[in-house]
């Protein structure tokens, strides 16, 4: 647990202080304007804060500060700081979505229209976000019809170039064709500048303008050209249909929207600018720290505007509480913006009526996401509680450590490690290591595969084994035994060994041989298998092909394949729903077998040496795996 610093050490200055770990992690980050105040609030008796505060506090082990000359100063700092250090108390806004933008390049020669996600880059203006991509595409589509700008990527640009004629889009009038000079560049500019005013809510004025070229057109009888304004001019105002006008052709506004437990919130945030919805945007918030939903208010602002925002700063920012510093926010969205932002709480009218649209949104995304995670949980659930059955521990785990190790030709080894938390990856925790040397702890299981079936007992020797193409008979037959009755392998193998194996029996060891696992992890068990069937892509849905080609056939047609004549394999074919070339393979793999079987069963009764790549493993398990039919 921290110890409380003297509290005349601790200046009564703004600034930004950081709890540290027992490790020098920051694991909180926090802002005063008064830090010897704030700090004191920390040292009181742990049965007064806060359940999350006091947790915070006890597993702090040293408080760091750092003094700044005012608030909107301190307000700057802990969000850097945040942002370095990702603290584990500190409130996270979680986006489980990229949200796509309607992005224009204008850092290039010919700007292009484009659909985009994640980081933003400079040299392009962003509109939206959009809930989908298709949402963008689709109004993307009716614009181009009046602002022809291109679409293209660069490469496919300069392709054209050369070839000196225009792509597709061109033809059906979606591109001005500036790849082939069909526009001039002043003319190009013109274009992606009302393409970007139009998006920016200046619609009056397109409108105004594509109605007067067309009644131009008209009254110099050319039909043509009017008829094609015409079209224009309705894509435009099936574009403006999607902008739902609220408010004043000024007002940029940003509005958020709240519905919160006491674990998480669910944030709304819609953009208007000049009047007009432009996007949307939605978080989902782990409340780690103690807040009320004033506190919660600054968190968000914080989030939403301490990097540079795509869409700009507005005029206001509407907000269900008022921060506990809104001087200092104003202060600071208005440096941001250039002039002056106010936060308000919207009273009455259409901004009261629009807030409350975006609180019912939050609170409906916030009923989904707890939907969601009650689902998930309960598979999470199911997930653990196998995971304990299977490798016998007394209880569920709740933190899951995974890791991968890498080398190059023996030296440089790289260790990297994957995190788990009650089934959820925690990627703040996943490390990577340079390694040094063997630590010396024991290693109690390995995983050969994704599936819970995957996880076995490790055995150094015999994963040793594995690597060197040796295969692992001993960990084969202890898998085998818990498969097969010994009854049923001897009455399997005897039937093997005299040649009267059937395919009904062969069925029946496919159903057991499932069993036990992977078919992969089984074939590397496997002594004497070549390199090239080992690094082969065997599919399990080969067993399920298999089966699926003799649950087709007729009784007669499983005891004596040989029966099975070209009228007889297109019917199988059909009934399996496989191709013929499957059905032949499966009947000459089995006649194989069994002539290899037969064979090896005469070579013991005569003394002779048995061996092969099946030896050492019960011989119905060596039958399942003598043929692979169904492969493609």
């Amino acid at each position: 647990m921290v110890t409380r610093p003297p509290t005349g050490t601790i200046p009564e200055l703004p600034g930004s202080y950081q709890f540290k770990d027992i490790h020098g992690r920051v694991i909180y980050v926090g802002k005063a304007s008064n830090l010897r105040q704030r700090l004191s609030n920390y040292f009181q008796d742990p049965a007064q804060l806060h359940p999350r505060t006091a947790q915070m506090v006890s597993t702090a082990e040293s408080v760091e500060w750092v003094t700044v000359r005012n608030e909107v100063e301190a307000l700057i700092l802990e969000f850097s700081l945040v942002k370095q250090h990702h603290p584990r108390f500190n409130v996270r806004l979680r986006d489980d979505k990229s949200y796509p933008f309607l992005a224009v390049t204008t850092d290039e020669e010919w700007p292009r229209a484009v659909v985009m996600r994640g980081r933003t880059r400079k040299g392009s203006r962003y509109f939206g976000p959009y809930p989908h991509a298709y949402a963008i595409r689709d109004t993307l589509d009716l614009l181009l019809r009046t602002f022809p700008i291109r679409t293209c990527s660069q490469g496919k640009f300069n392709q054209h170039n050369k070839l000196g004629r225009p792509c597709l889009l061109f033809h059906i009038e979606k591109c001005s064709g500036p790849c082939v000079g069909e526009v001039s560049a002043d003319a190009y500019s013109e274009l992606v500048k009302e393409f970007c005013d139009f998006l920016d809510g200046d619609t009056d004025e397109v409108v105004a303008k594509l109605q007067d070229d067309m009644n131009k057109a008209a009254t110099a009888l050319e039909y043509e050209k009017a008829a094609r304004l015409r079209d224009r001019l309705q894509s435009v105002a099936k574009a403006i249909e999607k902008q739902q006008i609220v408010g004043e052709k000024s007002e940029d506004i940003d509005l958020i929207g709240i519905a919160q437990d006491e674990l998480e919130a669910a944030i709304q945030i819609f953009y208007v600018r000049k009047g007009r919805v432009v996007g949307r945007k939605g978080f989902i918030l782990d409340k780690v720290e103690d807040l009320s939903q004033s506190g919660l208010i600054d968190r968000i602002i914080e989030a939403l505007y301490g990097d540079e925002p795509v869409l700009g700063v507005p005029k206001m920012v509407l907000v269900p509480d008022l921060p506990l510093a809104m001087a200092t926010y104003e202060e600071w969205l208005s440096f941001q913006r250039g002039s002056k932002v106010e936060i308000r709480i919207p009273q009455r009218g259409d901004k009261r009526e629009l807030h409350e649209t975006v609180t019912v949104n939050a609170r409906e995304e916030f009923a989904r996401h707890r939907l969601r995670r009650a689902s998930d949980h309960n598979s999470r659930s199911q997930a653990l509680t196998e995971l304990q059955q299977l490798l016998n521990l007394p209880l569920a785990p709740l933190r899951i450590e995974c890791y991968d190790m890498a080398h190059l030709h023996g030296t440089d080894y790289v260790g990297s490690m994957v995190v788990l938390e009650d089934g959820i990856p925690n990627k703040r925790e996943y490390r990577r290591f340079a390694v040094k040397e063997v630590i010396g702890k024991p290693i109690a299981f390995a995983a050969t595969g994704e599936k819970m079936d995957a996880f076995e007992q490790f055995h150094p020797d015999r994963m040793a084994s594995r690597i060197l193409g040796m295969g692992d008979v001993l960990t084969l037959i202890e898998q085998a035994e818990k498969v097969f009755e010994k009854e049923q392998a001897e009455a399997a193998a005897a039937k093997m060994f005299e040649g009267e194996f059937t395919l009904d029996d062969f069925l029946d060891q496919l159903q057991q041989l499932k069993k036990m696992g992977s078919l992969t992890n089984v074939m590397g068990m496997l002594p004497g298998v070549t390199k090239e069937m080992k690094n082969a892509q065997i599919s399990d849905d080969m067993l399920t092909v298999t089966e699926a080609i003799i649950r087709s056939m007729t009784t007669e047609e499983r005891r004596k394949p040989e029966i099975i004549n070209g009228s007889r394999r297109t019917r199988i074919a059909k009934g399996s729903g496989t191709q013929v070339s499957d059905v032949n393979k499966l009947v000459k793999q089995f006649s194989e077998m069994q002539k290899m079987m037969k064979r090896m069963g005469g070579m013991a009764g005569k003394g002779g040496k048995k061996g092969g790549p099946m030896a050492g493993i019960p011989a119905d398990l060596a039958a399942a795996l003598g043929s692979r039919p169904g492969s493609r």
